[in-house]
């Protein structure tokens, strides 16, 4: 597949997807035995099983919390099997997200996701979050200021 086919797979995955809460979109554009890498400091990248079904009950888990959560890609880069996407998510925690209960606060994350296409669909992935903002918009983690004024004592 061209640069571009696969840049579109990658489109499909936030715009009908995410966006336009179409689920079964993840049908057309994950493949059965696709691997997912949720990237974090100080641990291994060890990829985890993510099958059609696992990203749409993913998908419906975070809609469920943010009924509102949209992305809007910032940069899309191709080359060969790869797309690497930086976006931004926002949305309103209005609803309860794993186990945690609407806090009513907006959030705006950054997030970089590199997706490996092979035969028209999403193979691997590796995704890394701005974890920390989201939980200090989320108000479960203190500033980062207010951190570092700690440390600084």
């Amino acid at each position: 597949m061209s640069t571009e086919q696969n840049k579109a797979i990658v489109t499909r995955f936030y715009e009908e997807l995410w966006n336009q809460r179409n689920l079964s979109v993840a049908d057309d554009i994950f493949a059965a035995d696709c691997l997912t890498h949720q990237l974090q400091s100080g641990t291994a990248s060890v990829g985890m099983p993510r099958s059609p079904e696992a990203v749409k009950k993913h998908v419906a888990e975070w809609l469920a919390g943010f009924p509102d959560l949209r992305f809007d890609i910032e940069e899309m880069v191709a080359e060969v099997d790869q797309v690497v996407s930086r976006s931004v998510m926002q949305g309103i925690h209005m609803g309860t997200w794993l186990g945690l209960a609407p806090t009513g606060k907006k959030v705006s994350i950054r997030m970089s996701v590199t997706h490996k296409i092979k035969d028209g669909k999403i193979v691997e992935d590796w995704v890394l979050v701005e974890a920390l903002g989201f939980f200090q918009q989320l108000g479960l983690v203190p500033a980062t200021e207010k951190i570092l004024s700690r440390a600084a004592r």
